[in-house]
């Protein structure tokens, strides 16, 4: 609400200018200035003197009413490029696309207590993550994944992707699950892995065996914390190794592949990250070549999330950028401009469209009556009537949108 607020301001103050810009250059005095608020957001006006606005030729009167368009217009413009530009402007300062961080994590996200504010995220479920845009791209492919391994059968789900290798010998120790009726239930919070047999690709690939019933025996709770230090059952690209090497698992003989078992509707996602002083010290850790070094990869730690994963992505504030120095307060100042010129883009260009739309006591009525005057052929009162026809008709679509705009915001 502040970003939209202070971003109208701007915008309309940027739109009053032009016209009174215009209107100097043509040489009309204006009479007065005035500010006010419709509905808690602000608007302003700029009044003519009425003579010496008709005493002009039509082009030039249509130039001032035009004015606030068109600086509207200019202003997205500018906005657009501050948004392209900002990288390179903050470069000195600050590194962009490198890795996300966090701005915020409020005590009603499910992430509250695991991340905190400037900690650098790494990776999803080991895909890479440079910007908030990839954030947003990766989770919708992870729960449409979700969504895929659910759709044939709606119960709960087994996903190969998600397995690690556990020795046999640990498997003896683990407590089993315990059951319900038909669900299964971990105490403590741990979660409940079933074993899975290390299926030829030729198994895999057929949906009907990816949803196999467990074995009670089978089923274990074991604490995600300790079971992803763990090596996967399977390669990241394991379909195109099971076709190359016959076989798509990593366990060996000695070792039991165990998958969580996903519930309907709740994805399972690996969260890497780091502190931002741990990161800034090793920023090169990240290149392949010193990936292997332990003591580098000692920064990152890593956390299981199982859930609604649109709603813990919308549960935290993120950015793309980071200060090359640990100065909390510089975290913040990339993330207000993109938003403010975010908003500012979008707020002038309303301006314009709107202003630009036949509509009662806006420009576009002060620019159809200057518009009419020009067709000598129209008697005033045809040109009354077409007035009147076309200002109904855009402030009836304009009071639509609007309402349209409010009702999809609330929703």
């Amino acid at each position: 609400m502040v970003y939209l607020c202070l971003s109208s301001v701007i915008c309309v103050f940027v739109h009053e200018l032009g016209h009174a810009l215009a209107a100097a250059s043509e040489g009309v005095h204006v009479e007065y200035v005035a500010i006010f608020l419709a509905v808690l957001f602000p608007g302003a006006l700029v009044a003519f003197n009425h003579s010496s606005l008709q005493a002009l030729p039509v082009v030039a009167s249509l130039r001032i009413y035009c004015a606030g368009i068109w600086h509207n217009a200019a202003f997205c413009v500018g906005c657009a490029l501050a948004l392209v530009l900002l990288p390179f402007i903050f470069s000195p300062f600050y590194i962009h696309g490198e890795s996300l961080m966090v701005l915020d994590v409020p005590s009603m996200s499910p992430l509250y207590g695991y991340l905190s504010r400037h900690d650098v995220i790494f990776s999803l479920d080991g895909i890479r993550i440079h910007t908030t845009e990839e954030w947003k791209q990766t989770i919708t492919m992870l729960t449409e994944q979700t969504y895929s391994l659910n759709s044939d059968q709606p119960s709960v789900n087994l996903n190969v992707e998600n397995g690690y290798c556990i020795h046999q010998s640990l498997t003896k120790e683990i407590a089993q699950v315990q059951f319900k009726g038909n669900q299964t239930y971990c105490p403590n919070e741990l979660i409940a892995f079933a074993s899975m047999t290390c299926l030829d690709v030729e198994k895999y690939t057929n949906n009907a065996n990816r949803n196999n019933h467990q074995r009670r025996e089978n089923i274990h709770c074991l604490d995600a914390k300790d079971v992803i230090k763990l090596k996967k059952c399977a390669y990241p690209n394991f379909k195109e190794q099971a076709l190359t090497n016959g076989s798509s698992c990593l366990c060996s003989e000695v070792e039991s592949c165990l998958a969580p078992m996903q519930l309907p509707g709740l994805g399972w996602v690996e969260i890497t990250y780091s502190s931002l002083e741990c990161h800034s010290r090793r920023r090169s850790l990240f290149s392949p070549e010193k990936h292997s070094s332990s003591e580098q990869i000692s920064c990152l730690q890593t956390f299981v999330y199982v859930g609604d994963l649109i709603t813990m992505a919308n549960s935290i504030h993120l950015t793309s950028y980071q200060p090359r120095w640990t100065i909390y307060f510089m975290a913040y100042l990339p993330n207000l401009l993109e938003k403010l010129f975010t908003y500012a883009f979008h707020v002038s260009m309303v301006l314009a469209l709107l202003n630009s739309l036949p509509v009662f006591f806006l420009d576009g009525e002060y620019i159809l009556e200057a518009t009419l005057h020009c067709f000598g052929s129209l008697n005033s009162r045809m040109k009354q009537s077409v007035r009147r026809c076309c200002l109904l008709v855009g402030t009836s679509f304009s009071a639509c949108f609007i309402l349209q705009t409010i009702f999809v915001s609330v929703s």
